[in-house]
């Protein structure tokens, strides 16, 4: 494989991480559970391999991930590759990107924020009606490690609540 390619495949397998707050919709109302999760700051990285191997998490956010059923790199024996998108950055591409994902049959993550949802409606709906998976990027995406558990829990649940009552999913 060439450097482009192990380049694409390791962005598209590290997936942004929000396991701080456990969410299930229940009867058309959404809960969060009320597990204590830590509120210790951590910075989140990668340490790039040689020869073609998966980035190294390092011990303490493999620990992390571990505890709370995470999920950041695919297994290394499966030839797979996860299309992720960041919505916002996407420079106006995202109907004709749809567009292929369907005409090839390919289900990919869509990360939004609160703004795009609000500007992006027809295209998130979409998404989901594609069945692609909509992922939680906040509300503001604002630097998680900069704000209290509460303005966490308000940036997640926000952008998810938005989501919910607009398509009721």
């Amino acid at each position: 494989m060439s450097k482009k390619t192990i380049k694409i495949i390791s962005i598209f397998l590290i997936i942004f991480l929000i396991i701080i707050l456990s969410i299930m919709v229940e009867n058309g109302t959404i809960q969060t559970s009320s597990n204590v999760v830590s509120d210790k700051k951590i910075e989140w990285g990668i340490k790039r391999n040689k020869n073609h191997e998966q980035p190294d998490l390092g011990k303490e956010n493999r620990k992390i991930l571990e505890e709370n059923n995470g999920i950041a790199l695919g297994n290394n024996e499966e030839k797979t590759i996860y299309l992720t998108f960041d919505e916002g950055y996407e420079a106006g591409y995202t109907s004709k990107i749809l567009e292929i994902l369907k005409e090839n049959d390919v289900k990919a993550t869509f990360f939004i924020t609160a703004h795009y949802l609000n500007t992006n409606e027809e295209l998130v709906k979409q998404m989901i009606e594609e069945n692609h998976i909509v992922g939680n990027h906040t509300k503001n995406h604002k630097s998680m490690p900069e704000l209290t558990q509460e303005e966490i829990r308000k940036e997640v649940m926000d952008l998810h609540t938005a989501v919910f009552e607009k398509f009721r999913i």
